[in-house]
């Protein structure tokens, strides 16, 4: 592709478009063909995996092959496939002893020749005086020559009377099947059935519940139900177990250590506050800005139709020290001015009148700020929590803040307007 400042859509638009024809193409030819992305965030082993644990590998395998066809009727799953390997002959040559020494032939002779013939046999080295590395010979045959298991059997060697025999003659040759692997993840085995997202919803989540409620049909030796999984491998392999991984684990865990350190963040402010004010219910009244953003952040995902990422998150954690700065400036000028005396309501308009400049000079450094990532397809999610948490938060808390703030002091202060109430 040309580069992406000469065209107009993105590379996984082009991946979309170009998907169905290649795919058909494929499908003539009994091929599957997948449109292979770089991956947003760190690398899984596709977006939406399903792993397949079970009591009998066989019956595991089963189970995957329903579990791929349930993901190839669901809508915006696309490049199904598992890693499971079809039957690939295999033809292995048993060198007949007695009859190599009827023939006078060793059997090392034969799978020398069997070997060279397929692999090639070393025949020296070539020095070159412009090289610095010896360039190794090799003598094989064409792929002409050994396109077929009858021109492996009509090799000849060379017996101790120095007579020419025939491979065929001397080995007996048997067709199976190659072994296949057999893939196991933490000392368990494991069936892995792959796909990726492409279509109106991208997000493996939507995927995982619409082949959540069809699992039902999946049929299953007599005694056994299939358990899904979505944040751990099962710990035993008594019954069939489904466990969601790809993205969604990737998902999980960063929404989990995300969610985790907001709680830090959360605690670490309002500690901090608790110092500065000596009050413990004044905190909570400058917390409550925090879930205000949260209006913007929605609404403007939603405008935008983007999705919300692990960014948005970080977005959304980087605006509670912004907007709980914003209510500190309210309420700090409320207190200035209550002591000196002036009544509350007209403390609480002026600290608006005050203090609305500065709190909108912050809001539109951080919204202005945003505007240079809000295109990313990484950092997008990071920049409309900004640019949407700020805007919706910052009038927000000009209202709410000081109600809240007046309607905890307003008993306090006006036993003090009026003692003898």
């Amino acid at each position: 592709m040309v580069g992406k400042g000469d065209r107009k859509q993105q590379s996984h638009q082009i991946a979309k478009e170009m998907r169905p024809g290649i795919q058909a193409i494929a499908a003539r030819y009994n091929a599957n063909v997948k449109v292979v992305e770089v991956p947003p965030g760190p690398p899984v082993l596709s977006t939406l995996v399903a792993e397949i644990y079970g009591p009998d590998y066989n019956q595991q395998i089963e189970v995957a092959r329903q579990v791929k066809t349930l993901m190839a009727k669901t809508p915006d799953v696309v490049d199904v496939d598992w890693m499971v390997e079809d039957d690939q002959p295999d033809y292995r040559f048993t060198v007949d002893r007695e009859k190599a020494i009827r023939y006078g032939v060793a059997p090392a002779q034969v799978v020398a020749a069997v070997r060279g013939a397929l692999s090639g046999m070393p025949a020296g080295t070539l020095h070159v005086p412009a090289s610095f590395q010896p360039v190794s010979i090799e003598l094989q045959l064409a792929d002409a020559d050994k396109a077929s298991i009858a021109d492996l059997g009509n090799l000849t060697v060379i017996n101790q009377q120095g007579n020419p025999v025939r491979v065929g003659d001397v080995v007996a040759i048997s067709r199976g099947i190659a072994p296949k692997a057999i893939y196991r993840k933490n000392q368990k085995r494991v069936v892995y059935v792959l796909a990726d997202m492409a279509g109106r919803l991208e997000s493996p989540s939507y995927a995982m519940m619409s082949i959540s409620d069809s699992l039902r049909s999946v049929r299953l030796p007599a005694g056994y139900a299939l358990k899904e999984e979505y944040t751990r491998q099962p710990e035993y392999e008594d019954n069939f177990s489904l466990k969601w991984d790809g993205e969604w684990q990737i998902t999980f865990e960063v929404f989990r250590d995300l969610g985790i350190a907001f709680a830090v963040v959360l605690i670490v402010i309002y500690m901090l506050i608790v110092g500065w004010f000596q009050n413990f219910i004044v905190p909570l009244v400058m917390l409550a800005a925090i879930p205000l953003s949260l209006i913007g952040i929605v609404v403007g995902h939603w405008m935008l139709g983007a999705f919300f990422t692990a960014t948005s998150m970080i977005g959304f954690i980087a605006l509670a020290g912004v907007m709980v700065r914003n209510s500190v400036l309210l309420i700090d000028f409320i207190d200035i001015r209550l002591k000196d005396g002036i009544p509350l309501n007209q403390a609480i308009i002026e600290a608006g009148a005050v203090r609305t400049t500065p709190i909108l000079l912050t809001a539109g450094a951080v919204v202005l700020g945003a505007v240079i990532i809000l295109f990313d397809p990484i950092f997008q999610g990071l920049a409309i929590a900004l640019m949407g948490g700020t805007i919706t938060s910052t009038f927000l808390t000009l209202l709410v803040v000081p109600l809240l703030y007046h309607k905890m002091l307003k008993k306090k202060y006006a036993q003090k307007a009026n003692p003898q109430t």
